[in-house]
């Protein structure tokens, strides 16, 4: 069972050219100057843009079912063009979707795409869609990439009208901040459309095709840093009209009427918020005029990240409030469940009510109530003669009597009590630890924070031989007895199976085999609630982990067998 980590991606420089970072300006010199803007997708298909013809490389002939390093095996061809095809595929190792850009080696541009792809993978920017290997072999040379099946094109929500306000605002946020930090590393995109930004299940914007698409397809530009400026204001502009900014139509969107030039976006469409009207304008080429009067144009991605942190911050709208239907009564309640329907316009006498316990249910109820009177009576007189007999007796006697229940010594039971935890440890019986500098936030009271573990590829229970589980040891100051234990959990699932173990230190030089267990639990929940079993005061308290429930990753932990606790509490 290995831990998830990056995928490794081979960056030796076998050609002994110079560093990959340093010529990212560089990676598709290969193609002519490319004016990605005027782009429509008749060019696209076409595969325009290039200096070496198609003709010098035939795409390989390759099948759904074939096998990449006895690794990937291709499952769906998205794309075919100029050479090189796309593919859906499955990374058989890891068990999870892949893509893979598929060319010949002597394609002209297999060179500058092996180039591109290792430079974009250097980066590890979880706002870009992740190179996850580059390579050259058996006459192919291959780009795997990530495949995220619950993310959607910024096209497809195009299709159905413009984004809300705080989804524009979010969208341009995001990019700008992604591709601004790509340019400080000396990356560029040059291929930035709808189709290359996708927005994920949780809201977060990501970025695919990072210098690779541009090299896949020959595009260079002498100003990438404009070139990317401008294509994150064309993103804008179509978020907030559903609408081209030039004159030919392109990603499924109607360009601007032929003639009139660039107009504003609030132009285009009413109730288009204005600062990001603006902020558009200033990110399109317009021969250096602008909508927003006074402003300067913003030429590379950071004066675009400037620009939006001088805005006024777009909250999200507040979520519409549905009043609930008005009650209303059914015929059935109403007494008329099964007889005619009346005639529309005939008034209906309504029925009268039977006089209050007259029906047999009331005069059953009527004895019932007697009864009860009757017995209460006799009670209570039993119970006047019974105290006036003891009334005479002397107080030895009832002294001898004895509570029952719980008070048969005397004394209540205490309330259960909350024990504080004043320090903790991870605990790490093999290989490396998980998160230590996070140990903290499981009993900071915050349940938004957190101690996660790593991922895992096999589960849900963990292998002793590779890792025999994860742990954290709390300090409760001095010796206490621990009755309960509740552990706040990030992840459900089948399943999470947790143990407490009494021990006499906060490292990890003691076994566990050597503690003793006080209490376990299996759940496939958020929250475990751990009953002691076996009372063992101790200043020191285990909570291990040996089964943790499958999770998807996110911008901050990759897919895997894992779990993550928020909260710990003790009570004594």
């Amino acid at each position: 069972m290995a831990e998830r980590s990056t995928a490794a991606v081979d960056v030796a420089d076998n050609s002994g050219d110079e560093p990959l970072t340093a010529k990212a300006d560089q990676t598709t010199s290969d193609g002519v100057a490319f004016n990605r803007e005027r782009e429509t997708d008749s060019e696209e298909a076409q595969g325009s843009g290039g200096t070496e013809g198609p003709g010098k490389a035939s795409p390989p002939e390759l099948h759904s079912g074939h096998k990449l390093a006895r690794r990937y095996r291709l499952e769906e061809c998205v794309t075919r063009l100029d050479g090189f095809s796309s593919w859906r595929a499955m990374d058989e190792k890891l068990r999870r979707a892949v893509g893979v850009h598929l060319l010949p080696a002597d394609h002209p541009r297999a060179r500058s795409v092996l180039a591109a792809a290792r430079s974009s993978a250097l980066l590890g920017d979880p706002r870009f869609v992740q190179v996850l290997d580059a390579v050259e072999e058996n006459d192919l040379v291959y780009v795997v990439h990530e495949w995220l099946p619950d993310a959607t094109e910024l096209t497809a929500l195009l299709a159905s009208g413009p984004l809300e306000v705080h989804e524009a605002y979010q969208m341009v946020s995001q990019v700008s901040g992604a591709m601004a930090a790509a340019h400080r590393e000396g990356l560029a995109h040059l291929k930035l459309t709808p189709g290359a930004v996708l927005r994920t299940s949780t809201g977060q914007w990501r970025i695919r095709g990072l210098a690779v698409n541009a090299a896949l397809r020959g595009i260079s530009s002498d100003t990438p840093q404009r070139t990317d400026t401008e294509a994150i204001g064309a993103l804008l502009y179509a978020a907030l009209t559903q609408r081209w900014p030039y004159e030919s139509d392109a990603y499924g969107l109607s360009g601007l009427p032929k003639g009139v030039g660039l107009i504003a976006p609030d132009q285009v469409r009413a109730g288009v918020h204005r600062g990001l009207s603006e902020l558009a304008m200033r990110a399109l080429a317009n021969d250096g005029a602008t909508a927003s009067r006074h402003e300067s144009p913003c030429t590379t991605p950071e004066e675009l990240v400037k620009a939006i942190g001088e805005m006024p911050r777009i909250r999200p709208p507040e979520p519409a409030f549905t009043a609930p239907p008005e009650y209303q009564r059914t015929t059935y309640q109403q007494g008329t469940y099964g007889r005619q329907s009346p005639r529309p316009g005939v008034t209906q006498p309504l029925p009268t009510p039977p006089p209050p316990l007259q029906s047999r249910t009331g005069t059953a109820l009527k004895w019932a109530v007697s009864a009860l009177l009757i017995a209460a009576l006799g009670l209570g007189s039993w119970q006047l003669a019974d105290a006036l007999m003891d009334h005479g007796k002397p107080d030895d006697t009832k002294q001898t009597q004895t509570t029952d229940g719980n008070e048969k010594d005397g004394t209540k039971p205490k309330p259960a009590k909350p024990i504080a935890i004043r320090n903790a440890q991870e605990y790490v019986a093999k290989g490396d630890a998980q998160a230590p500098e996070d140990v903290r936030n499981t009993y900071d009271g915050d349940s938004t924070t957190y101690w996660r573990s790593r991922s895992f590829l096999d589960g849900p229970e963990m292998k002793p031989s590779f890792k025999p589980g994860v742990g954290i040891v709390y300090d409760l100051g001095s010796q206490k007895t621990v009755s309960a234990a509740s552990i706040g959990l990030r992840y459900a699932g089948d399943h999470t199976t947790i143990t407490l173990y009494a021990t006499d230190s906060t490292g990890s030089s003691t076994p566990v085999e050597s503690m003793t267990k006080i209490g376990t639990i299996t759940t496939s929940g958020t929250t475990a609630k751990i009953t002691i079993t076996k009372k063992a005061p101790s200043q020191y308290v285990l909570l291990w982990i040996t089964a943790m429930p499958y999770a998807s990753g996110d911008q901050y932990s990759g897919a895997g067998y894992k779990q993550a606790i928020t909260d710990v509490k003790f009570t004594g």
